[in-house]
C-alpha cells in the first residue's frame, strides 16, 4: 500500500530524531546539477521546529553546536524558505522551522568588474554562490544599532538576504560616489547600472 503524506511526514520525523544531522540531510532533495530545488513552489504542512540556528556571522548551529561540514550547510541552505519573518527548511512533504539571528547568508568576498558599459560588483556568499549586484539582486544599507555604522545586505533570492561583512563594507565605501538625488547629495554605490544609496553624503562619516 502506498504511503500517505502523513505517513511520509511521520517517517521523516522519526528519521530526523534517529539520525541527527545526517537523518535531516537524508530527507532533503539534492540539486543533482540542475540548479536549486524549487522551494517557492512547495507548500507542505508545518512539522515543528528544529534546534537549528544561523548566527549573525553566518555560522549554522544544530543543537547548540556549530555545523562544521560545509556540504551539509550548502544542502540546508538550498532548501531554505522565508515566510514573513520566519525561516524554514522545506521539502515537498514537510517544512520545519529554524532560527535566523540576522540574515541567512553572509557575503564574504567581492570582485569588481569594470567594463565600458559600467561596473559590476560580484559577491561570493559563505556557501560559495557568486551573485552580481544589480537588477534582481539589490543592495540595501541599514543602520546597525548594535555595532554602529551601516549594515549592508545583498538580495540572494526569494526574500533571502546576505549580510555583507564589515571589511567588504569599507571596500564599498572606497568604491562609492556622490549623486544628487531629489536635491540632496547622496553617497552610494553603482553595480550593473543601478545606484544604491548608502546615506546622505554629509552624514556618511558617522557610519564609516
Amino acid at each position: 500500500m502506498a504511503k500517505t503524506g502523513q505517513d511520509k511526514r511521520q517517517d521523516a520525523a522519526a528519521d530526523r530524531k534517529k539520525g541527527g544531522l545526517d537523518g535531516i540531510a537524508a530527507m532533503l532533495p539534492r540539486e543533482g546539477g540542475k540548479g536549486l530545488p524549487p522551494v517557492h513552489l512547495w507548500n507542505p504542512p508545518f512539522c515543528g521546529d528544529l534546534d537549528m540556528r544561523i548566527a549573525s556571522d553566518g555560522t549554522w548551529f544544530y543543537e547548540k553546536s556549530p555545523i562544521g561540514r560545509i556540504g551539509l550547510v550548502k544542502l540546508f541552505s538550498s532548501v531554505l524558505k522565508r515566510e514573513g519573518d520566519k525561516y524554514f527548511l522545506v521539502t515537498p512533504v514537510e517544512k520545519v522551522g529554524i532560527i535566523v539571528d540576522d540574515a541567512p547568508f553572509t557575503a564574504v568576498e567581492l570582485k569588481v568588474e569594470d567594463a565600458p558599459e559600467g561596473r559590476t560588483l560580484n559577491f561570493r556568499t559563505n556557501v560559495d554562490e557568486w551573485i552580481a549586484a544589480g537588477p534582481g539582486h539589490a543592495l540595501r544599507f541599514e543602520e546597525d544599532d548594535e555595532n554602529g555604522g551601516l549594515a549592508p545586505y545583498l538580495h540572494v533570492r526569494r526574500d533571502l538576504w546576505a549580510k555583507v561583512t564589515r571589511a567588504l563594507f569599507y571596500d564599498l565605501v572606497d568604491l562609492g560616489e556622490e549623486r544628487d538625488i531629489g536635491g540632496k547629495a547622496m553617497f552610494g554605490i553603482t553595480s550593473r547600472g543601478e545606484f544604491y544609496t548608502m546615506a546622505e553624503a554629509s552624514t556618511l562619516r558617522e557610519f564609516s
